[in-house]
């Protein structure tokens, strides 16, 4: 499942981050490794995903959510 169809309040793992070296470099420097728990805070259509981990709301652009596989 990718991160962008979780729905609010629903907790999960992150499972693997696609893309190539500068974007798992990107998410990784913030927290977004796989194995870390998150919770999906929101995900409105056309709006940035918010995930809660480590902690920390992170934003992620749709696009960027698209390549995080997560496991619910």
């Amino acid at each position: 499942m990718k991160l962008t169809e979780t729905k609010p309040e629903q907790h999960g793992l992150i499972r693997r981050i696609g893309g190539d070296a500068h974007f798992a470099s990107r998410v990784t420097a913030i927290g977004v490794t796989e194995g870390t728990p998150f919770q999906t805070v929101r995900n409105d259509r056309r709006m940035p995903v918010l995930i809660y981990l480590r902690e920390t709301l992170i934003a992620l652009g749709r696009e960027d959510a698209e390549r995080i596989e997560v496991a619910v």
